[in-house]
């Protein structure tokens, strides 16, 4: 289940000035009080118990300017436009834009109960983790095939030079964040501008699709209940949200560096491989993924970038949250890590 906690310290809700809000918008009424999902690195997620009604709250990172990341009318928009057209996106109730009730902007959305399996889980038994590994890709297969009109969502973004697009505009955030010098991460944005492969289509991808963002049904952990974090997703090319997702995906033989970042107990007995994901899903979407070498490279690229961004808020001291204190160190090793994978033409 998801691990509840106190709220951390710094990242306190005006549960005031919120329930207030709350009744005012969807006439919740009772008393309140709040909980912290702990895992997350990104946008702030907390729990609301507002009578007997149980709300998600999502805001933004403190001292986070990292603008298109923490869009919250976005991410709302996003969960507007696919929960009708596909159930296991959550279901959003109320977005506020009003920064001065709790110091951001925010949105609430049902909570979808369930098992999540991260990092540090107990692995399921070997068959079974196997089929959750066929659950994960034929899910990620799935919002690849979202209808984006019927969605609404067909003004997203523009899907037309994506791929030229995040090369560029991830450079330039490496470069807005970036404090020591970093030779394997400059090598790769080199690599990456001038290896870039012709698109291979267009579709609403999630962007951030990694194991501990699926919420499995606690007795049939092969029945995926909800995907969460929508906060990245756009219109794009499909196989780079595929090479974002095997960042996340470590396996057994990786550095330990590597295995410290995967999205969920990915090196356990039974666990498909990179590859085998990889073939799982170009048959069950029907298409030919090609080389995915560039693909996988720009998502430990993305990856690094992101752990930067989140160290360089703790570098200036935009938050106190002593997570994030090694987190330039895995920048660096996943700058080493996208240079292997360059070097062996291997994912």
């Amino acid at each position: 289940m998801s691990e509840l906690r106190p709220v951390r310290p710094g990242e306190e809700v005006d549960l005031e000035a919120a329930q207030s809000w709350i009744e005012q918008e969807l006439g919740f009424e009772g008393p309140i009080r709040v909980e912290q999902f702990p895992s997350g690195h990104s946008n702030l997620t907390y729990l609301l118990h507002v009578g007997g009604r149980e709300l998600v709250l999502r805001r933004p990172p403190v001292g986070a300017h990292v603008r298109s990341g923490h869009d919250m009318s976005r991410e709302y928009r996003i969960l507007e436009g696919v929960n009708p057209v596909w159930s296991k996106a959550p279901e959003p109730l109320a977005f506020c834009d009003d920064a001065s009730i709790i110091g951001a902007p925010f949105y609430l959305m049902t909570r979808v109960h369930g098992t999540i399996l991260r990092g540090s889980s107990p692995a399921p038994e070997s068959q079974t983790m196997r089929s959750v590994c066929g659950a994960f890709v034929s899910t990620l297969v799935e919002i690849h095939g979202i209808d984006i009109d019927r969605a609404g969502l067909a003004t997203l973004g523009k899907a037309e030079g994506y791929v030229r697009r995040q090369v560029e505009g991830w450079s330039r955030r490496w470069h807005d964040v970036s404090i020591d010098p970093a030779p394997s991460i400059d090598a790769t944005i080199d690599w990456l501008t001038v290896n870039q492969p012709v698109e291979s289509g267009a579709a609403l991808i999630h962007n951030d699709f990694k194991l501990d963002n699926l919420v499995l049904d606690p007795d049939d952990l092969t029945n995926v209940r909800a995907v969460l974090d929508w906060e990245m997703a756009t219109l794009g090319d499909p196989l780079m949200d595929l090479g974002s997702s095997l960042a996340y995906w470590a396996e057994p033989e990786d550095p330990p560096s590597m295995i410290a970042v995967a999205g969920g107990p990915t090196t356990a007995a039974g666990a498909m491989r990179r590859s085998e994901i990889v073939d799982r899903y170009a048959a069950r979407a029907g298409v030919d993924v090609g080389d995915m070498v560039f693909y996988y490279t720009f998502g430990l690229f993305k990856l690094a970038v992101i752990a930067q961004q989140i160290y360089y808020r703790y570098h200036r001291g935009l938050t106190n949250d002593e997570r994030f204190a090694d987190f330039g160190v895995g920048a660096l090793m996943l700058g080493d890590a996208a240079q292997r994978v360059i070097a062996s033409r291997q994912i």
